[in-house]
């Protein structure tokens, strides 16, 4: 697949980042992982996102990282395109991305560099070095300490063709509508907000119609129905499952820090498909909001 070719997906349907399937020891369950892709490449997403951070990138070694995105790509093969999360240090996130164009993947979204703060011209160096070194398309998720200027996007676009997406998970409107508005159609955005079914509408009306949703990991059939409401711009159904489900959803979500991933795994674990537990720093939800959560999805019907 061309970074044209990954930019067209990129905009053009709902996306979502599977878990990553971990045993009661906390190893990678390659298996279950392979089981979980298949239950979900049906539904309908255009891409999934393997190793992303629903899927704990960050607590990956670089010993299993390969493993996962060669199980992602070899069971979604013909389903459904497989873009891989990398990031990190600049040389780690240059590793994770010629792994997953090894291994098949069809682009990277390039995540934050954590922990330490760097300027415009830091941030276009780390940028740059990653699209230099591999040929498909990367997607910049612009997030934490990388938020990027459009200046800056802007002159890495020029020197980097396979740059093809920005992802934004800060929910500044200002800055993400001076991005829309530099860049063009140049790039594809995508809504990257956790839970970013509550900020779809306002996104849309900003020129980024497509999101990725963490709930399709376990209740799909209502995440293809929001999306579907938000493409159509069906408000009243879009209020409705606000009302009736994300405004609860983020009452547990909200209780617990890091719970965003973690409320992920027990919606999985409550509908039936078990993921195993979040690794440290992460914690599991407690039994209680594992209840909430329960009855809620419940509310929401077969999935």
């Amino acid at each position: 697949m061309s970074p044209q070719e990954v930019k067209n997906v990129m905009s053009s349907g709902l996306l979502s980042f599977p878990l990553t399937d971990f045993d009661r020891n906390g190893d990678f369950n390659a298996r279950g992982y392979a089981e979980r892709l298949e239950w979900l490449a049906p539904f309908g997403a255009s891409a999934l996102f393997a190793a992303g951070g629903t899927g704990e990138y960050f607590s990956l070694t670089g010993e299993e990282y390969p493993r996962i995105i060669q199980t992602a790509v070899d069971t979604c093969k013909g389903k459904v395109p497989i873009i891989a999360g990398a990031g990190g240090p600049t040389r780690f996130a240059i590793e994770c991305a010629q792994a997953a164009e090894k291994a098949g993947a069809h682009g990277i979204l390039l995540m934050p560099h954590y922990l330490t703060e760097a300027g415009q011209e830091g941030l276009a160096a780390h940028v740059e070095a990653v699209c230099k070194s591999v040929k498909f398309g990367v997607i910049i998720y612009n997030r934490g300490v990388s938020r990027f200027a459009p200046e800056t996007v802007a002159r890495l676009c020029e020197r980097n063709p396979n740059l093809v997406g920005f992802k934004d998970g800060v929910g500044d409107i200002e800055a993400m509508s001076a991005m829309y508005l530099t860049m063009g159609d140049r790039l594809a955005y995508l809504g990257g907000l956790p839970t970013a079914e509550v900020y779809a509408a306002a996104y849309k009306a900003l020129g980024t119609p497509v999101y990725s949703s963490a709930v399709f990991n376990f209740i799909p059939r209502t995440a293809m129905q929001f999306y579907e409401a938000v493409r159509t711009d069906d408000h009243a159904t879009q209020h409705r499952l606000l009302k009736d489900f994300f405004m609860p959803y983020l009452k547990i979500r909200n209780k617990g820090q890091g719970y965003a991933v973690s409320i992920v795994k027990a919606g999985a674990r409550i509908v039936g498909h078990d993921a195993g537990p979040v690794r440290a720093p992460l914690t599991d939800l407690k039994s209680s909001e594992v209840e909430e959560l329960a009855a809620l999805i419940a509310r929401l019907g077969p999935q």
